[in-house]
């Protein structure tokens, strides 16, 4: 493998390996997005795995990633309509695989891309594999609430979750909280179709047993439903894959909604048009607190690694800010902290179903 620049030589550990391919505006907005996170994370060392020849004079153009990158040369990328089989075996030479397998081999301690979803979580759970103490991997993801940033998860990698991958979600939503939102005891919420204790199916009755029984030490909640992830009632809110990717894509259309209907109030009539103009400094914060760049980076939990999925279409600031979810996870120890409160579970803790690897 060729190696650009020196300071992969004196370092034993990088912080993160960056799949610099990956994504719709790679790897410039790749880059772009590494100088804004070298401002907030000095210490960091970046491992960018991509096409040398185009890596090496856009670096030489950004000097504050400069001096905190490596470039490592690979000749492939993986396009976004490869399917995730595919990506398996054809993709072994490209920037992907390479970033991922830095991980692996323990060069890095996660890895950010920006390239096929599908590839990368595949990519992923066979070559850093999920951790023994885990039945299934959680995709999960920061999203807006009236209290704040509130985690999610599952949002879409297990469809169906039996009540032991539910008490792992749990455990793995607050390792990330604390780690991302510097929360001290994070509040759990299990989803369900009422508050009732008696509400829901036996999973999740099971689930929230254990749950409240303790043994975990998570500051357990109870029951929620949809209507209390945009209301901040809690934290973190678990649930199974398929409940959580409806909320999520729910949830972004109607954001997508309340700001298309804004701009057809703000320019039906000419008062309307006066009244923006007097609405603006108000409306510019609502901008700024509803950025889905702010929100960008979804999280694959329980494998062991970082494993960061920035959105393929964002910009520089966008991918700036996945980079700091990673590094947060990365600094405070965020796989550890798992297993230790995995290691508190109770041996009568409901049985996982068969893996899938």
């Amino acid at each position: 493998m060729n190696v650009a620049t020196p300071a992969e030589g004196s370092l034993r550990r990088f912080s993160l390996a960056i799949d610099a391919m990956g994504g719709d505006h790679a790897p410039q907005s790749v880059l772009d997005g590494l100088e804004l996170a070298a401002e907030r994370h000095p210490q960091a060392r970046f491992l960018v795995v991509g096409d040398e020849a185009k890596l090496t004079p856009l670096l030489a153009t950004r000097p504050g990633a400069a001096k905190l990158c490596a470039i490592r040369h690979a000749p492939d990328a993986i396009p976004g309509d490869m399917k995730p089989t595919q990506a398996l075996r054809q993709g072994r030479n490209s920037s992907m695989r390479l970033a991922i397998d830095a991980v692996a081999a323990g060069e890095a301690a996660g890895v950010v891309s920006a390239g096929n979803t599908g590839a990368l979580m595949a990519l992923a759970k066979i070559v850093v594999k999920t951790m023994p103490e885990i039945g299934r991997p959680a995709l999960a993801a920061i999203a807006p609430s009236s209290r704040g940033d509130v985690v999610m998860l599952d949002l879409g990698a297990n469809v169906q979750c039996d009540a032991r991958n539910l008490v792992e979600f749990a455990i793995m939503g607050d390792a990330f909280a604390r780690a991302v939102l510097g929360l001290p005891a994070p509040s759990i919420g299990l989803m369900n179709v009422g508050s009732e204790e008696l509400k829901g199916d036996e999973r999740v009755r099971q689930a929230a047993e254990v749950l409240r029984g303790g043994s975990t030490g998570l500051n357990f909640h109870g029951f929620i439903e949809g209507h209390d992830i945009a209301a901040g009632t809690v934290d973190v809110v678990v649930m199974d894959g398929f409940t959580g990717n409806v909320a999520l894509k729910t949830g972004e259309g109607a954001l997508k909604l309340m700001g298309g209907l804004l701009k057809q109030v703000f320019t039906s009539s000419i008062p309307a048009r006066l009244g923006y103009l007097l609405a603006r400094p108000a409306l510019e914060r609502l901008r700024e607190w509803m950025d889905p760049r702010r929100y960008n980076g979804a999280i694959l939990l329980g494998l062991n690694g970082v494993v960061v999925k920035s959105h393929g279409g964002t910009d520089a600031k966008g991918f700036a800010h996945a980079v700091d979810v990673a590094m947060d996870m990365v600094t405070h120890g965020f796989t550890q902290q798992i297993r230790e409160s995995l290691s508190r579970l109770a041996p009568e803790t409901p049985p996982l179903v068969a893996r899938q690897d």
